[in-house]
């Protein structure tokens, strides 16, 4: 089976059809997918998928472009919502000075806070990072020396070097659709090099709908073409690229349940 690792179900695009939506993954392949959170002020939204669907779990956090209104100072609020038994992993948080729409000192704030929070709560970080390698890679080793903490870099369409840096700090790496787009050969280069036990798919949907959907609104169903330009990338069979994406993912965000069909 395939993880969308990263989708957002709560967003309007999906509404009134979520049922066909997670069963058209299903049909892909799609055994599990993660709901992750923008808003705090939205998570009620975020959870209520997550309990809706038995394959959907959820994250806490506010994304970088709303740090500036709902971005956090301290763990506190993020420690006491993660608790929810469907709550997997920490944010989505880190920093995007491509669109800057919030202040970089309150993406930097937030995302430290969200790091203490992921590091007090064991649950892995999803960060976003854009036009930002530095700074990331530069707060994300100075936390590491305050404690260890989990993480993936979802949507990786970074550097080499920030990749690097993400990967000497033992975090995981996950693709979307963008590593199928026909300018995005660097990027292909950078998952070839990235080790097989540390890799993730997602579709990041409704956004970035991989080739041959491109344009249109992207679901979890559609992680599958992700998965099978990775796979042709690194040279691997496609079950053995799902496998060993899927056992990461488990592996990774330790408190989802591995459905009883993927055992």
């Amino acid at each position: 089976m395939l993880v969308d690792s990263h989708c957002h179900l709560d967003f309007k695009d999906f509404e009134g059809e979520l049922d066909n939506v997670v069963a058209r993954a299903g049909d892909a392949g799609v055994g599990t997918m993660v709901s992750i959170s923008t808003h705090l002020s939205k998570f009620d939204g975020v959870k209520a998928v997550a309990e809706r669907f038995n394959n959907v779990w959820c994250t806490v956090g506010v994304h970088p472009h709303q740090a500036g209104e709902e971005g956090v100072d301290t763990p506190d609020r993020l420690i006491e919502l993660a608790a929810h038994p469907r709550v997997v992993g920490i944010g989505e948080s880190g920093l995007d000075y491509f669109y800057d729409r919030s202040p970089r000192d309150r993406q930097q704030i937030s995302f430290r806070a969200h790091i203490a929070a992921a590091r007090v709560t064991g649950l892995p970080l999803i960060v976003h990072a854009r036009d930002a390698d530095d700074d990331a890679a530069a707060i994300m080793r100075e936390e590491m020396e305050q404690g260890a903490y989990t993480a993936v870099m979802h949507c990786f369409s970074s550097g080499r070097g920030l990749a690097e840096a993400a990967l000497d700090m033992g975090m995981y790496i996950s693709f979307s659709g963008i590593l199928t787009f026909k300018n995005a050969e660097e990027l292909r280069e950078i998952a070839r090099d990235v080790p097989e036990d540390r890799i993730l798919v997602e579709t990041d949907s409704p956004f970035l709908a991989p080739i041959p959907n491109r344009g249109k609104r992207n679901e979890p169903a559609f992680v599958a073409h992700t998965a099978a330009v990775l796979a042709d990338v690194k040279g691997m069979e496609r079950d053995a690229l799902e496998a060993a994406t899927t056992n990461n993912f488990f592996r990774l965000f330790s408190r989802a349940q591995r459905p009883a069909s993927a055992d």
